[in-house]
């Protein structure tokens, strides 16, 4: 029986190409994910990074929550328990989700202490145990997100000995975030943009293991930037460039072939009202959902009207759709007035 990724990809074949949305923390939850499914239908969508020992130990239907309409969908898990990484990948798999990816990306000191996370390339043994695990227990695609490297090991070397090991365990499909992390001495947030991006050792990657799936990530901002790299690697992933200018990915879809026309952004808007709706009456306030939708009308006239009354509005007591309406009218104001 193929997943429901697999299936869509049969029955559409004008899909040759990869496009995902990165995993990102406090971005890409369930509403996040939603709304970028009515972006685009055809990207592939990932959670946030959720730990397994947060799924074993604390609430894990509010953590797995998705709606059926995020397929394709992926669930990112991080840990360096084989143990309770299968069970989270057992959990994960029974709830309908994809593929499980594991992160051995994220450079933060808490992932660090908790074992996971870009430290884990130092470790490709244990990554490797818990894959194959995971992979044993479960039927669908167990795939690693990682960088190119990590501190001072900047080299081909190291990145092919993580590689070897884990496509030796059944390993098929690598996210490569083209840059090395920094473990010691700078944030997350620079760990996204101050380290170097190295596409060229990715595209090595791709060229030395054809028999693998590599997917590159990072930098990509632009159709330029998207076709330059995917003449040389499966697919790509997108990071906070589908999150601020989400309408990109729409852009991608059309341009790469997934479909004729653009949606119309202000339908995109009006379809997300039930979904809204229904939130608000299970205690979801506003502001949780709408602040993903900020950047949809980015470059469009009258979007910092949009913003401004959204971010204004949106978290108040009680604020419900009229809210989103009333945002979309002050738009259209200012558009006018422009």
């Amino acid at each position: 029986m193929p997943t429901r990724r697999l299936a869509k990809l049969m029955t559409d074949p004008r899909k040759s190409t990869t496009v995902a949305v990165a995993p990102m923390m406090d971005w890409t939850d369930r509403h996040c994910r939603y709304f970028l499914r009515l972006v685009s239908p055809y990207a592939e969508l990932y959670t946030e990074m959720v730990t397994a020992a947060a799924i074993h130990h604390g609430d894990a239907d509010r953590l797995l929550a998705f709606d059926d309409s995020e397929h394709p969908l992926v669930v990112q898990l991080g840990g360096s328990d084989p143990d309770l990484m299968t069970e989270a990948a057992i959990d994960a798999a029974r709830r309908g989700y994809d593929e499980i990816n594991i992160n051995v990306g994220c450079p933060s000191d808490r992932v660090q202490s908790g074992q996971f996370g870009a430290c884990l390339m130092d470790r490709p043994e244990l990554v490797a145990a818990c894959l194959s695990d995971m992979q044993a227990a479960v039927d669908v695609p167990v795939t690693i997100k990682t960088r190119i490297g990590i501190d001072d090991q900047d080299n081909e070397a190291f990145l092919y000995r993580f590689v070897d090991r884990l496509a030796e365990a059944g390993c098929r499909r690598f996210i490569v975030h083209a840059r090395i992390a920094i473990l010691e001495g700078l944030s997350p947030k620079e760990n996204r943009s101050v380290p170097p991006l190295n596409y060229e050792r990715v595209f090595k990657l791709k060229r030395d293991y054809p028999e693998l799936d590599v997917m590159l990530n990072g930098g990509l901002k632009t159709i330029a930037d998207v076709d330059a790299v995917l003449s040389r690697v499966d697919g790509v992933m997108i990071g906070r460039e589908a999150y601020h200018n989400p309408f990109f990915l729409a852009e991608l879809d059309q341009h790469l072939g997934h479909c004729e026309d653009l949606p119309d952004r202000m339908t995109i808007v009006e379809r997300m009202l039930p979904y809204i709706d229904s939130e608000i009456t299970k205690g979801v306030r506003l502001g949780s959902i709408t602040r993903h939708m900020l950047g949809l009308f980015a470059g469009q006239p009258g979007a910092r009207a949009w913003r401004r009354f959204l971010s204004e509005n949106a978290f108040k007591k009680d604020a419900g759709i009229d809210v989103v309406e009333s945002a979309l009218s002050a738009m259209r104001d200012a558009s006018r007035a422009a």
